[in-house]
């Protein structure tokens, strides 16, 4: 499944996936990649500087990652232009949800920021509830 926010001409498409060979239901360790596609669809260029993420688990525990760049780079985007990568996030229940923000720095130097979208994290060992 896909997920997808655009702010400020800047497209981000998230797509996660249950990784059962890393994870270990046993020991409540469950892992996830993502893999994330930033388009931009500006008429200016975007540089990505930082990155804020918050990631809740089923049992409400929360945790939030700050850092520079993306897994160690700071993409330049000009527009038209777009960045993919994968990263991963361990769990200790069967299912969660990930949203958050990138800062972006305008080719005039001017900071902005862009939504991640909210996105869940689901594995098969999670309870399927219908409301």
């Amino acid at each position: 499944m896909i997920f997808k926010a655009v702010t400020h001409g800047i497209e981000v498409i998230a797509e996660p996936e249950f990784s059962p060979e890393r994870s270990d239901p046993d020991e409540d360790r469950y892992f996830w990649t993502y893999t994330i596609t930033l388009t931009n669809r500006s008429d200016h260029q975007a540089q990505l500087i930082s990155r804020h993420w918050d990631i809740v688990d089923e049992a409400g525990a929360r945790q939030s990652v700050d850092g520079p760049g993306v897994v160690g780079e700071q993409p330049v985007l000009a527009p038209g232009a777009h960045f993919r990568y994968t990263s991963g996030v361990p769990l200790a229940t069967p299912s969660g949800v990930m949203s958050g923000s990138y800062r972006m720095q305008a080719g005039d130097g001017s900071l902005f920021e862009i939504d991640i979208p909210a996105f869940s994290l689901d594995s098969p060992h999670a309870i399927r509830v219908v409301n």
